[in-house]
């Protein structure tokens, strides 16, 4: 079968928690899962000239994602992010401002690659600042142009998580992803009632915004996909958490590749609870190469 080739467009960075920093950004983890489970994966982000920024271009080497379209920008650190964990995992985030990652230009290489790609990937923080939100949507116009899959996946993380956002982020895509924290956030965005339910208000996001898909992450509870013709839920896997970090990112990347490999939808639903899964019973977004683990 032919590896599915995949763009991901957002922040790589590091996540500075208590006991270390580790490699962490939405679309980077994602990046990793999805060439860790058999895609080809190109990372279309920034990182500064600086120790951290050769670290994560090493990680997302040994990990297998194509690296030549990160920017190196020599005046901005690469990201940084402060976490704390509750008692169940679950964590808060610090998001530290001015990081290489705001800075992705456009480069003319782009265009190619986007219309060969089967899916390109992209999040809602990774569009903070103004330069990479033009270059972030310009990508995924082409992509929409050349009749290439959408994914976009909320990342609500204060204050960097405004309605407009949300909303001409979903307006842009064909498969939206949200966890039930983000759900509320999303609808009042997107003009729908809080009194809904949950399943109601999933299908307006899909009617309104003429989606595909909208699947919906419910951290132990598992994950739910609304599709034009049905509604679908699958039970959490049970397993002792470590950490939830990652999870979410581990959960998309298994579940794009199971739409793109035609999967049938339960089956591709609880396939990718069960990554999310294993990935909340040990430490960290994704599995750190060896020749790192330590540094």
């Amino acid at each position: 079968m032919k590896r599915p080739l995949i763009l991901s467009f957002g922040e790589v960075l590091w996540d500075l928690f208590p006991d270390g920093e580790r490699f962490g950004g939405a679309p980077a983890n994602f990046a990793c899962h999805a060439a860790i489970l058999g895609a080809d994966v190109w990372m279309v982000s920034a990182v500064g000239d600086d120790r951290r920024g050769h670290e994560a271009m090493n990680t997302l080497r040994d990990l297998g994602v194509e690296v030549g379209l990160i920017q190196i920008i020599p005046d901005a650190p690469t990201g940084t992010v402060g976490v704390a964990l509750d008692g169940q995992g679950k964590p808060t985030f610090t998001i530290h401002e001015c990081s290489a990652w705001d800075r992705i230009a456009w480069k003319q290489e782009l265009d190619s690659l986007v219309t060969r790609a089967d899916a390109v990937y992209f999040g809602t923080l990774g569009q903070r600042s103004e330069l990479s939100r033009d270059t972030i949507r310009r990508c995924v116009e082409t992509a929409r142009t050349a009749g290439v899959l959408r994914v976009v996946d909320i990342n609500l993380r204060p204050p960097f998580s405004g309605e407009a956002t949300i909303r001409e982020s979903i307006e842009r895509a064909g498969i939206l992803k949200l966890s039930d924290d983000e759900l509320a956030e999303v609808c009042a965005a997107c003009g729908i009632p809080s009194d809904d339910s949950p399943e109601a208000s999933l299908r307006r996001l899909l009617e309104i915004h003429q989606l595909d898909l909208v699947v919906m992450t419910r951290g132990a509870r598992g994950a739910v996909l609304a599709t034009p013709t049905d509604f679908i839920s699958q039970p959490g896997i049970e397993v002792k958490v470590l950490d939830t970090v990652g999870a979410g990112d581990s959960f998309t990347a298994s579940f794009l590749l199971g739409i793109l490999r035609r999967e049938p939808h339960a089956e591709n639903l609880r396939k990718a609870c069960e990554v999310a899964a294993a990935v909340c019973s040990r430490s960290g977004a994704v599995p750190y190469p060896a020749s790192k683990s330590g540094s």
